[in-house]
């Protein structure tokens, strides 16, 4: 028999707040984040705002423990808080019988160096020689100076699994620890396989979900490169506008979203509250372009149809699809697409959102952050808005829930994260039943 998977835990830290209560309110009342960029001068760029993280500190989320995490990157330090909301949501801070060994990571963790401010320091100390003057390369001196640098500042973290080693040392958790790097799809994939570990009988619980920060002038260049962000610099609050005729590109965010997802008779026998069911997971490869999806949305028809059939579901079951819908010409026509080819007939009747209107695109942590909203839908009744919607585009013909949320019942919800590289990863939710 399989292993059925719940929900018991959720946490966030986003550019409109630090909770999960607090994120949604502001999500229905159709609040945007993005604004001028203030982690660096972005006023040469020509993208020059994002979606940040404001007035965040760890010690909020960790009291006196922060302090063994004081070399933590900036989306190291998102996860714990993100994590330390989650495990105290699902009851876990007060298990003292718990079996720590049956206690997993997995998470999306992002490109680049960790803590780019850092790096990018200890790359200039170790291009000048001794008297602190520009010199030619020597890669022996500069890595004696690079390395001098970060001692100073204690040592850079550059493995992507550390947000992971640092959850598991602060929460004890001794069980599968792992991190995925799939761009845009990772906490969504990070989930999914997740689901599979506990279904297989490998953990009892997961932490899972998804962490990152790129608003540093490595990140910002490498988008603004691709043109794949929006350049709206006159509007940043509605500069991302899913599905919109007028939409110029995503707005790039950070941050961190976690969930605790827990086999169902663990849950029931510590009393926890199950906040909804996990149900199927389907994960393609476009095969195609290192950048760009399949035109005709084969990867994304492939991986929703996956996850329904693995839920026992049918498209008919489906009441609503938080959208991927990052604000792009291109994802969101094609995913459009997707759905289309999917659902048939049925594709216009069902509401579509993406909360990327107001956050911002938060990269690996984007799919986790949209399946919360999903659960909190299914116990709301209630879906959020695409905000900036104002020009239909003929090429995005569904509903959109256009800047205003609607009340409807949702018994099952499908989420979707595509990521560079044509990586295509669904996941369906279903309000729990005993």
């Amino acid at each position: 028999m399989t292993r059925r998977v719940v929900i018991t835990g959720m946490g966030l830290v986003t550019p409109l707040g630090h909770d999960v209560e607090s994120v949604w309110k502001r999500l229905l009342a159709g609040d945007c984040a993005p604004a001028p960029t203030s982690n660096f001068d972005a006023t040469a760029f020509p993208t020059s705002f994002s979606s940040e993280v404001k007035n965040f500190n760890l010690v909020d989320f960790l009291g006196k423990s922060a302090a063994n995490h004081k070399d933590a990157s900036r989306s190291t330090a998102f996860a714990l808080g993100a994590v330390a909301r989650a495990w105290s949501h699902a009851g876990l801070d007060q298990d003292l019988a718990l079996d720590t060994t049956r206690v997993g990571v997995y998470l999306g963790g992002g490109e680049g160096p960790l803590d780019f401010n850092r790096f990018a320091e200890a790359a200039v100390a170790g291009c000048r020689d001794d008297a602190g003057e520009p010199a030619p390369l020597d890669t022996v001196r500069w890595a004696k100076k690079a390395l001098d640098v970060l001692r100073a500042d204690h040592e850079l973290e550059q493995e992507h699994n550390c947000a992971g080693g640092h959850i598991a040392a602060q929460f004890g958790a001794e069980g599968p620890n792992i991190n995925t790097l799939t761009a845009c799809a990772a906490s969504t994939q990070a989930i999914g396989e997740a689901l599979h570990i506990i279904r297989y009988g490998d953990a009892d619980i997961m932490i899972s979900g998804g962490t990152h920060s790129m608003i540093h002038p490595l990140g910002v260049t490498g988008f603004n490169r691709l043109t794949a962000l929006s350049t709206r610099n006159d509007s940043p609050e509605t500069a991302s506008r899913p599905f919109d005729r007028t939409r110029n590109g995503f707005v790039l965010g950070e941050g961190a979203g976690i969930l605790i997802l827990e086999e169902l008779e663990h849950a029931k026998a510590r009393g926890a509250k199950i906040l909804a069911e996990v149900v199927g997971y389907g994960s393609t490869a476009d095969a195609f372009r290192i950048t760009d999806i399949h035109e005709n949305g084969r990867g994304g028809i492939a991986a929703m149809k996956t996850a329904i059939e693995s839920a026992g579901l049918t498209t008919a079951d489906i009441d609503y699809i938080s959208a991927h819908g990052t604000s792009t010409e291109e994802n969101d026509k094609i995913e459009t697409l997707a759905i289309r080819g999917l659902f048939q007939d049925r594709a216009k009747d069902i509401p579509i959102s993406s909360i990327k209107s107001m956050l911002g695109h938060l990269i690996a942590a984007a799919g986790a952050v949209e399946l919360i909203t999903c659960v909190l839908a299914i116990r709301d009744g209630i879906v959020p808005p695409t905000a900036n919607y104002e020009n239909p585009d003929a090429n995005c013909d569904l509903d959109y829930v256009p800047n205003t949320p609607r009340k409807l019942p949702v018994r099952a919800a499908l989420s979707n994260s595509f990521g560079f590289g044509g990586q295509n990863d669904t996941l369906i939710l279903q309000a729990y039943k005993a």
